[in-house]
């Protein structure tokens, strides 16, 4: 692949078709003129206005929905009744109910294509494949050439391994001689039929969401089904196949009572709740659980949105970067400025977005982050001024 106003050329491969779990190698290089580079460097200032917003809606969105589900969970919490397993109520539809007790399956679930069956009482059974196949590894430095023009050299690895599922060799940069074959057998998940949980009766749904965390053994004593020739020395194609299962003697479900059966409960914060834990875990439990994991998912999608601001920004200003590096000295100055002012932009907006979220959904909360933004963003300033003085005096 080459870009426009570049060219790439290319050398063979070292050790092709070497011994199984062996390497080839095939190193490309590419250049990009200084007029192209500009280009490049507009479509990422357009790509960048879109990010700015972007991640941008993602925090407030972000946040919104943490509160939404906090609410949900301590509304449920008030609400849930413990109601024994045995009989449903009918003066409990559609009321939010905490049910624990032991479990029964009407028929376990089979991987009849592969002959595979878990002991009696499973839920879950999940198949899970690797491949022998090829696998590639990119390694790039580029260069800044005097005029602005960059040189791209780039080492492509080719080594055979197991990897989960099927790897699109059509995308390598080398495919020739790297092919991998369609995968003969898919992973797949599959459920036990006729479960129940005293006198309530699980769907598939609520099934999935246990988890398959026990391994299965084969009739053999095995715990892998390889598929292929000799697993001492494998071929691209090969598999090795292996189960896991769900077998929670006990399960535990809050959720709506939908006649003999369960349903998501609608809260008025606005979320629909429906909760199931392997084991007898009392209502409290299982909601400071759901708090807990609420917590967690709110702190990755901050970081992803404050990762897409800053490379938004980055890409805001990268355009001064390549016009200076004409003088490619000049440019790894502005550059390391750019990046710098991308951080600092980044550690003041992404707070005050945060901030403004929580005014408008928690406004105590929001004042003392919107205060922690501004401080972090003086602190950045006062570095950066204080940098060059140093510079001075030394």
């Amino acid at each position: 692949m080459s870009d426009s106003g570049g060219s790439e050329s290319g050398s063979p491969w070292t050790n092709p078709g070497g011994a199984p779990g062996g390497a080839d190698t095939f190193t490309s290089t590419s250049s990009q003129s200084w007029f192209s580079r500009i280009g490049s460097a507009l479509v990422g200032l357009l790509i960048g206005l879109v990010l700015i917003p972007g991640s941008g809606f993602l925090l407030f969105w972000n946040e919104g929905r943490a509160v939404q589900t906090a609410r949900s969970l301590t509304e449920g919490a008030g609400l849930v009744r413990d109601v024994p397993a045995d009989r449903p109520d009918g003066a409990n539809e559609g009321r939010l109910v905490h049910v624990s007790g032991p479990v029964r399956v009407g028929q376990v679930p089979l991987d009849a294509e592969l002959d595979a069956r878990p002991p009696d009482g499973t839920l879950r059974l999940v198949r899970n494949v690797e491949m022998f196949q090829w696998l590639e590894e990119n390694r790039s430095e580029t260069r800044t050439r005097l005029g602005g023009g960059t040189e791209t050299v780039t080492t492509s690895t080719y080594r055979r391994g197991w990897h989960d599922g099927r790897v699109d060799s059509s995308r390598f940069r080398q495919p020739d001689g790297h092919q991998n074959p369609a995968l003969r057998y898919q992973p797949r998940s599959f459920n036990a039929q006729g479960v129940t949980l005293g006198g309530f009766r699980l769907s598939d749904q609520q099934i999935g969401g246990l988890p398959a965390d026990q391994t299965l053994s084969l009739p053999s004593g095995d715990s892998t089904r390889y598929i292929g020739g000799d697993p001492n020395n494998p071929r691209v194609g090969d598999l090795r196949i292996t189960w896991r299962y769900a077998q929670p003697s006990d399960v535990s479900v809050i959720a709506a009572q939908a006649g003999d059966a369960f349903g998501p409960y609608a809260t008025n914060a606005g979320d629909r709740l429906m909760l199931i834990r392997a084991g007898t875990v009392p209502a409290p439990a299982m909601f400071q659980q759901a708090q807990d994991d609420n917590a967690l998912l709110t702190w990755i999608l901050r970081l992803v949105g404050v990762v897409l601001m800053f490379v938004g920004w980055a890409l805001l200003f990268n355009p001064l970067k390549v016009l200076a590096d004409v003088i490619p000295p000049l440019g790894a100055v502005v550059g390391f400025g750019t990046g710098a002012l991308a951080a600092v932009l980044t550690a003041l907006v992404a707070p005050v977005v945060i901030a403004i979220a929580w005014l408008f959904y928690r406004p105590l909360v929001g004042i003392a982050i919107l205060a922690a933004g501004l401080a972090l963003a003086y602190g950045f300033t006062r570095l950066r001024r204080r940098r060059p003085q140093q510079e001075k005096l030394a």
